[in-house]
C-alpha cells in the first residue's frame, strides 16, 4: 500500500511539473511534448492505481492526440519552434490570480466534502474493464460517438484548410502563339 501511494504522489508531482512546463517554454512543440508527458504521467497514475484499463487508455489517447496537435502547429504556427521569443503567456496578473482561486477551491472541495466510505478492496482489472464497458455502452456512449464524430470532422476540416488551392490553367482554346498572332 506504501508502494502505490509512493507511485502514485511521484507521478502526480510529474503531472503537475510537465503541467507547469506547458506554459513556461516558448516553442509550441515543447509545449505540446510537455503536455504530452503530463497526461502521460496522469496515465500512469492510474496504473499506478490498478486501473490498468484506464491507464492505457489515457497513455494512448494523450499519445495520438498531442502527436497530431503537434503536426498541426508545426504545420500552422509562424514560429513553432520557438527561436523567435514569443511570450506564451498572456494576461499574466489574471491567470495568476484565476489559477489560485481555482486551486484554492479545488482543496477546499477535496477536504470539506464528504467522499464516503473507503473501499477495502478494489475489484480486480477484469471487473473494473466490465464495468466501464457497460458504463460506455450504455448511457455515455451517445456522448462518446458524438465526442469522435466531432473530432473526426475537425482533424478533416483542418486538413482541407492546410492544402493549398490551385486553380487550375485556363484554356478557352487558344495558344500563346494565336494571341501573338493576332495582335
Amino acid at each position: 500500500m506504501f508502494l502505490q501511494a509512493f507511485f502514485v504522489a511521484v507521478f502526480g508531482l510529474a503531472a503537475i511539473g510537465f503541467g507547469v512546463a506547458v506554459f513556461r517554454t516558448a516553442s509550441m512543440v515543447r509545449s505540446a511534448l510537455a503536455l504530452l508527458f503530463s497526461q502521460a504521467a496522469v496515465g500512469c497514475m492510474f496504473l499506478a492505481m490498478q486501473s490498468e484499463f484506464l491507464g492505457v487508455l489515457q497513455i494512448m489517447m494523450m499519445a495520438t492526440e498531442m502527436s497530431i496537435m503537434a503536426i498541426f502547429m508545426v504545420m500552422f504556427m509562424m514560429d513553432p519552434g520557438g527561436l523567435g521569443g514569443m511570450d506564451m503567456s498572456h494576461q499574466k496578473r489574471f491567470s495568476i490570480g484565476a489559477g489560485v482561486i481555482a486551486a484554492g477551491t479545488a482543496f477546499a472541495v477535496a477536504l470539506v466534502s464528504d467522499w464516503g466510505p473507503v473501499t477495502v478492496e478494489a475489484p480486480d482489472a477484469a471487473m473494473q474493464a466490465r464495468e466501464l464497458g457497460i458504463e460506455m455502452l450504455g448511457r455515455s456512449m451517445l456522448i462518446f460517438e458524438t465526442a469522435a464524430v466531432t473530432i473526426l470532422t475537425a482533424m478533416i476540416a483542418a486538413t482541407a484548410v492546410a492544402i493549398p488551392v490551385h486553380e487550375p490553367a485556363r484554356n478557352d482554346g487558344k495558344d500563346e502563339n494565336d494571341k501573338e498572332a493576332s495582335r
